[in-house]
């Protein structure tokens, strides 16, 4: 069975902090769009398990380990479990998050919150 999901379709950006949206939740994975307004940020925090980070669209400075790497539209970024990381969007952007299938979307959101 095929599943189709799009990055761009139905895409919304909250004023106050960036929005989580569930495209994807398959046998082995969850696939997770996060839309940033300039400024948005992510605190720093960890994943339980390995995670994949996509920059679909913009910018954002990813701090991981105590450096920052400015990503850019493109560029993907891997991390282990348990490495703390923090993100900061320079522009408008569109990140797509992938989590091992055990890992938890509420565990992502709650990142957002104050």
């Amino acid at each position: 069975m095929s599943i189709i999901a799009s990055l761009v379709d139905s895409l919304e950006y909250k004023e106050d902090k960036p929005t989580i949206k569930l495209l994807l939740d398959t046998e082995f994975t969850k696939e997770i769009r996060i839309a940033f307004k300039k400024d948005h940020i992510m605190k720093e925090h960890t994943a339980p398990l390995p995670i994949v980070v996509e920059i679909f669209e913009g910018n954002i400075d990813f701090g991981v380990e105590g450096e920052v790497l400015k990503l850019k539209k493109g560029d993907l970024i891997t991390l282990g479990a348990k490495v703390p990381h923090d993100l900061k969007a320079t522009e408008d952007s569109i990140v797509r998050l992938t989590l091992c299938k055990n890992d938890q979307l509420t565990r992502v959101e709650k990142v957002t919150e104050d």
